[in-house]
């Protein structure tokens, strides 16, 4: 009998050890779920810190390929009154002398430096009014053109790279 209570004993200790092995073993799959779990959020957050840095890289060149592109809008704003000037003094005098002609060729030279900047003229002429690109300062009624049409440019407009950096003051049409 005494071999009995101690196989009977053997038997409840080999369950009690199956049993907090298994009890061992599923707390290591808990364990191994939850690490799992936080190494998928942790890389989550890693790809997204990621993908950060790269829209930010993309918006600082961005930023710098505008400033680059437009940095010389500050000294052309201030050669354009020149260049009116220029034409101004063209218009008025008719007579072809040396100083005329010596006044048009530094005019030319410069109109040719701004073309070289990325300078364009804005002469819609004909054209339907795009308050983008010009200001309507004068209307005028004519029967036989269509409405919102610009029918002379007052004052020249220009553009840097396309972009808008005065705007053509136009005289347009409105029946």
């Amino acid at each position: 009998m005494a071999k009995k209570v101690e196989e009977k004993i053997e038997e409840l200790e080999e369950k009690t050890l199956e049993q907090d092995v298994n009890e061992e073993m599923v707390k290591i799959d808990e364990e191994i779920s939850k690490l799992t779990e936080e190494n998928k959020v942790l890389t989550e957050k890693v790809k997204l810190a990621q993908a950060e840095l790269i829209n930010y890289r993309r918006r600082k060149d961005e930023e710098t390929a505008n400033i680059l592109k437009f940095a010389n809008q500050d000294l052309i704003l201030e050669l354009l009154p020149v260049v009116d000037n220029f034409e101004r003094a063209l218009e008025s005098n008719s007579e072809s002398s040396k100083f005329t002609e010596g006044v048009n060729l530094i005019y030319q030279n410069l109109m040719n430096i701004l073309t070289k900047s990325g300078v364009e003229v804005i002469n819609r002429v004909g054209e339907v009014f795009d308050p983008t690109q010009e200001q309507a300062l004068v209307t005028d009624c004519i029967e036989d053109m269509e409405d919102e049409v610009v029918i002379e440019v007052l004052a020249k407009g220009y553009k840097l790279k396309g972009r808008v950096i005065r705007p053509a003051s136009v005289k347009i049409n409105q029946k």
